[in-house]
């Protein structure tokens, strides 16, 4: 995984690193802060060091980018006071419930939008990032609250929020025949293929891209995308749809969705890091075409980070590494199963909403775990988007193993067993290998390296106290010994 990959970005001067990526104009001036010398500036109010808080206010107008906290409290008070002394409220219990469930993380939203903690990103708005950290606590909530529901009053509790759920899903038959060429249909010899190419095929590919973008690493990206269809095949005993073809896992999902996604997205990471920046006031713009690009402009990143994750530097990178491709892969097989023991239905908005979030809030976990890992010193504490995350993770799956724990113990093939057990200790060995005997033994050649100088100076020095000069004879005998492992003669 330490090895770059074909696609990497080019390496780029320090100035280019972590830039404003916007087009540069021979009136534009010096070029913005670059490299990684923007994580160790003092952070300002919006979370960020200096350059980015001067560049911010100066891309739009103050009232824009500033939080306007008076203004969300006053119609906030306005719409309140509206429901409270002018309508009449209902006689409907549950209808009262719900809405006054919606208001209260409608409140809950509107002071987290004003009043939360900045993460590291600031485009479009600083609002928008607040926002989802705010939708993570509220979803980590009601994960909670499912969590400690019995099986049957939480698969019911979801009526509420549509009464179409709450029943168990129909059984459908996945796999099926898997001949690429079916030579029994005449009319569509290839109908199994055209019959895999449904919606999905889309959504892999806009998934893989994204997620090209939040490990921003084509090594990283390829393993996570390989080890997921292993555990489809691993895993088929439980979950049905985790039963596909040959050809569907290794070719319609790892070389042309999650590949093409993936090459796609190091194309945009390389066009990003390469990209000349420098942010100019919406204003300060003289023509329309520049105030409409400038708009564009607005919703890519403000600076840029090339992340370097070299895994096999350190046995807490390597560790660290480990446990977000774990993560990744949890993540992923939740769901699947959520959608298994909730009974939701794969095509139902709040599957796609899940999705939606994970897009938004991984990005930001991504970028919090990687200053973690490489500046420990100034970035003391895990992220707060990134603990967020893993607690929505692992709640998710202590939803599953409660709610089902009887798919979850059913136990592994055999084979599929060996060769989990197999990777699982050559992982292992590696690791120790690694990290423990080789640098053992590296240090043990450098301590006898510097012991055999030691006596070869020692040796010289005996030498030229008897009066005596080292001649070339003398060198080349220390040299032999040098290669034998022994002092030379004198």
């Amino acid at each position: 995984m330490a090895r770059s990959s074909p696609w990497s970005p080019k390496p780029t001067a320090p100035s280019q690193q972590e830039e404003s990526p916007s087009e540069q104009t021979p009136e534009s001036g010096s070029q913005g802060q670059g490299g990684r010398r923007g994580h160790h500036r003092r952070e300002g109010p919006w979370g960020r060091g200096d350059d980015a808080v001067g560049g911010l206010h100066d891309t739009l107008e103050k009232p824009v980018t500033r939080a306007h906290t008076l203004t969300v409290l006053f119609i906030l008070t306005c719409v309140l006071g509206y429901v409270t002394l002018l309508e009449e409220t209902p006689r409907d219990t549950a209808y009262n419930t719900k809405r006054g469930i919606v208001a209260s993380i409608l409140v809950f939203l509107c002071f987290g939008v004003t009043q939360a903690k900045d993460g590291p990103f600031s485009r479009p708005h600083p609002a928008y990032w607040r926002f989802w950290l705010c939708v993570s606590v509220v979803y980590e909530l009601f994960l909670i609250f499912i969590l400690f529901q019995t099986v049957q009053d939480g698969r019911q509790f979801l009526k509420y929020v549509d009464p179409r759920l709450g029943v168990p899903l129909p059984e459908r038959d996945y796999g099926g025949n898997c001949l690429i060429y079916d030579a029994d249909n005449k009319t569509d010899p290839f109908h199994n293929v055209w019959d895999k190419l449904d919606g999905f095929v889309p959504a892999h590919f806009i998934g893989w891209y994204l997620k090209t973008l939040m490990i921003r690493d084509w090594w990283m990206c390829t393993i996570v995308s390989v080890m997921f269809e292993f555990l489809e095949y691993s895993l088929e005993h439980q979950l049905p749809n985790f039963s596909e073809c040959w050809w569907d896992h290794w070719i319609m999902d790892v070389l042309v969705c999650n590949g093409l996604g993936i090459y796609c997205g190091m194309k945009t990471l390389e066009w990003l890091s390469l990209k000349t920046y420098k942010w100019q006031g919406l204003w300060n713009i003289p023509t329309y075409k520049g105030k409409m690009k400038r708009i564009v402009f607005q919703f890519t990143p403000y600076s840029w980070v090339r992340f370097e994750w070299k895994p096999a530097s350190s046995l807490r990178r390597w560790l660290a590494v480990c446990g977000i491709i774990l993560v990744f892969l949890l993540a992923e097989l939740n769901t699947f199963y959520l959608k298994f023991v909730l009974w939701l239905p794969p095509e139902h908005y709040l599957v796609l909403l899940r999705l939606v979030f994970f897009v938004n809030v991984g990005g930001v976990a991504m970028r919090e775990i990687y200053d973690f890992m490489d500046d420990p010193k100034l970035h003391k504490k895990l992220g707060q988007q990134a603990w967020l995350v893993a607690a929505i993770t692992v709640t998710e799956l202590l939803i599953v193993v409660k709610y089902d724990p009887h798919t979850l113990t059913l136990s592994l093939p055999f084979y599929i067993a060996q060769c989990w057990t197999l990777g699982s200790v050559l992982a292992l060995t590696w690791t120790v290998w690694r990290f423990f005997l080789r640098d053992i033994t590296l240090r043990y050649k450098e301590t006898r390296r510097q012991k055999q100088q030691s006596r070869d100076h020692q040796g010289r020095a005996d030498g030229s106290a008897d009066g005596r000069t080292p001649g070339p004879d003398d060198a080349s005998g220390s040299e032999e010994a040098d290669r034998e492992g022994v002092p030379a003669p004198h």
